[in-house]
């Protein structure tokens, strides 16, 4: 029978329920825990498809993914894509494709490894053009990691004395600095599939961060034209950069809706923090997407050069002969909108 893996790491409501959803369908497909003590080069895993929740903080994970990708396993996300994925880039793209995102630039580390000298710096200015920097974001701006989450290393400056301050005690990480949008709504848009989005109310403000979510952002709650806007940006984000599980965040002002969070490949999926509704609705969507996986295989979000030269050793006949009956539609498709859609005007205190 054919299996569904999942690597997890603290949450503790989302992976049993998962995995007691899925083997209650009677679909032919079981889903458990991936247990892992080693791994041999080229060793076929056991899982038609492995959905990751945990390789973003475990390295060895990481690289029994891009293994288990390689002979064939379908991995939830790509475990190739997000290690060369930045909030800095990320926000680039998006701004390509015309979703709206906050002036960004991206600073040089602070620190680093003991090996660099002088001499491995010669291409960077000093001392850096803080002014310039603040007068290109606007004050107040967020210093803060261009990979990574949890609220860790994240500054909200309102001076360019507060600036370096911060940036002192930023050591080795690479830092992007961005415009703080002053919002009059949020919305948190969990994305499955790549395009099975569902808006919710979020408050980021509220101190405890198992009570943000706040009910359905729907078509009532933020209009018709806004409601279709962040669905489809958040569509063309996760479509742009590969996602098949993610969330995606937009703070609203003026009625823009601005992309301030989208690289969240181990997203939240807890049913404390998310309530019954969404809870259920992402247990239920992603099992749906899993066991199809599972039985037909799926179309890769992203090309690489070995794909064209191995052949899966461990690919099913399914996964190995499926043949797409609808052409996946290029983002640029989508309804155009303009490439600068952030509003002209700066921030209070700017």
């Amino acid at each position: 029978m054919a299996k569904i893996g999942l690597l997890v790491g603290r949450e503790n409501t989302f992976p049993p329920a998962f995995i007691e959803h899925v083997n209650g369908r009677g679909a032919g497909v079981t889903a458990e825990y991936v247990l892992l003590g080693g791994s041999k080069l080229n060793e076929p895993a056991e899982y038609a498809v492995i959905i990751d929740r945990i390789s973003h903080e475990i390295p060895y994970y990481r690289s029994y993914l891009k293994n288990a990708a390689l002979n064939g396993t379908i991995v939830i996300n790509s475990p190739f894509w997000f290690p060369a994925d930045d909030k800095f880039i990320g926000s680039a793209i998006a701004d390509r494709l015309g979703v709206a995102v906050p002036r960004t630039l991206a600073l040089p580390n602070h620190d680093y490894i003991p090996d660099i000298s002088r001499e491995s710096l010669r291409n960077l200015t000093f001392p850096l053009p803080w002014q310039e920097f603040v007068d290109y974001t606007g004050l107040p701006a967020f210093l803060k990691p261009s990979v990574g989450g949890g609220w860790k290393f994240v500054f909200k400056v309102n001076s360019v004395d507060e600036l370096i301050h911060a940036y002192d005690q930023t050591g080795q990480l690479p830092m992007i600095l961005q415009e703080a949008i002053e919002f009059e709504d949020y919305v948190r848009c969990i994305c499955l599939g790549g395009d099975k989005i569902m808006p919710l109310r979020y408050n980021p403000r509220n101190p405890n961060m198992f009570e943000r979510y706040e009910g359905e952002a729907d078509a009532a709650h933020l209009g018709a034209a806004l409601h279709r806007r962040v669905v489809d940006d958040a569509t063309r984000l996760n479509q742009a950069l590969g996602y098949t599980m993610n969330t995606v965040e937009f703070a609203i002002r003026d009625g823009i809706p601005y992309a301030i969070d989208f690289l969240n490949p181990a997203c939240d999926l807890d049913s404390f923090s998310l309530g019954a509704h969404a809870f259920e609705w992402a247990l239920n969507t992603l099992a749906d997407l899993a066991i199809d996986y599972t039985k037909h295989g799926e179309t890769p979000a992203h090309e690489y050069r070995w794909r064209q030269a191995i052949r899966p050793a461990a690919a099913t006949p399914a996964r190995a002969t499926r043949k797409s009956t609808k052409a996946a539609t290029p983002a640029t498709d989508n309804p155009a909108k303009p490439a600068r859609a952030r509003a002209a005007k700066k921030p209070a205190g700017s």
